[in-house]
């Protein structure tokens, strides 16, 4: 999320110059957004033995930060074959209890909570579908701006659409 950034915006060729640290497999998501809402961007690569298998990112004009993490996550799991055994990082700690922790109780629920209404629902339930179908992969919290080298190169992803924005 771009709002915790302690430095400049840097592009995805920077971000590898500069970082080493962090897990070397897996598929890393990220989303961001330029106020909440606002304009934001969603992001994921998948790595094999520290180097690029897979990436894409993508924008919304008008969103909110947590639908594009949602939908960063959501873009990663369709890239995956079904049959993938694969570790997916999200520094979404609300996403990965989204899916890990609270989305089967809501299924069972007719998609409700005990407290009121499902914020993104139509993404939570795309994305509890998705998990589904991937019985080898496993969801999990990684930490933010921490110099982990793709987490770090995800956030540039997701971060995008501020440098390519008309100026």
């Amino acid at each position: 999320m771009s709002s915790k950034r302690a430095g400049p915006l840097l592009r995805p060729e920077e971000v590898l110059a500069k970082f080493t640290r962090g897990p070397k497999e897996g598929v890393f998501t990220d989303g961001a957004c330029e106020g909440n809402p606002g304009p934001g961007g969603w992001g994921f690569v998948w790595v094999e033995g520290d180097r690029v298998v897979r990436e894409a990112h993508g924008a919304d004009p008008a969103t909110t930060n947590n639908r594009m993490e949602l939908t960063a996550l959501i873009e990663a799991y369709r890239a995956l074959p079904d049959d993938a055994r694969v570790t997916v990082h999200s520094d979404s700690e609300i996403c990965v209890k989204t899916i890990n922790e609270w989305a089967a109780g809501w299924e069972r629920r007719g998609w409700r909570r005990k407290s009121g209404p499902i914020a993104n629902l139509e993404l939570v339930r795309t994305l509890w579908e998705l998990a589904g179908r991937h019985p080898n992969v496993s969801l999990v919290w990684i930490r933010a701006h921490d110099g982990s080298r793709w987490n770090e190169y995800v956030d540039a992803l997701a971060n995008s659409f501020q440098r390519e924005k008309p100026r």
